[in-house]
């Protein structure tokens, strides 16, 4: 897989071995970005179920000032260290979590942090971008004027609103839905 934009445009990332990971397609990975391009520079990035930290090195590479990625695979935490040591990215700019995806959004709201952009894209057929929006939304973790985008499975949908979240957004690549929300008022 390869970095779309930003200083590192053109380098290779490594994906996690096995059949757990669903990467994101370039070509959607490219459309979200031209659809988030000016929200990125100097923003702090959360990549939920991060899988190869693709997302957050993307925003890392077009620059974001902090990305933070959450797995609870022991073999993505491992690909998405290397990945950002390969680059040259380090703490406290890239921070890499081994835990449940809603154990952390509740850790991060224990301790007041906020995110500007919010990206989560949880294995299929599980509820588990409906909960992690609520989360995100129960455990107050966005920074004003932030964003979430999450991805998932076409007929997987999600609610126009979750909690003071609202839909804003949604774009259909194939089987995949990206939906954009921000927070009501």
């Amino acid at each position: 897989m390869r970095i779309i934009g930003g200083t590192q445009r053109g380098r290779l990332i490594k994906m996690p071995k096995g059949r757990a990971t669903r990467p994101t397609q370039d070509r959607v990975r490219e459309a979200i970005f031209n659809i988030i391009r000016k929200e990125i520079p100097e923003s702090a990035v959360l990549d939920l179920y991060a899988g190869s930290g693709a997302f957050g090195i993307e925003a890392l590479s077009r620059g974001a000032h902090t990305a933070i990625f959450i797995d609870k695979s022991a073999r993505s935490v491992k690909t998405i260290k290397s990945n950002l040591l390969s680059l040259g990215y380090a703490a406290p700019r890239a921070q890499v979590f081994k835990k449940d995806g809603v154990g952390a959004i509740e850790a991060f709201g224990k301790v007041s942090a906020k995110f500007d952009i919010a990206f989560i894209d949880p294995p299929y057929h599980k509820g588990l971008a409906k909960n992690a929006l609520l989360k995100i939304d129960a455990c107050d973790i966005l920074a004003q004027h932030s964003f979430i985008i999450a991805e998932h499975f076409v007929k997987d949908p999600l609610p126009h609103e979750a909690g003071r979240l609202s839909l804003f957004k949604q774009k259909r690549y194939g089987d995949t839905v990206v939906s954009f929300y921000v927070r009501k008022g």
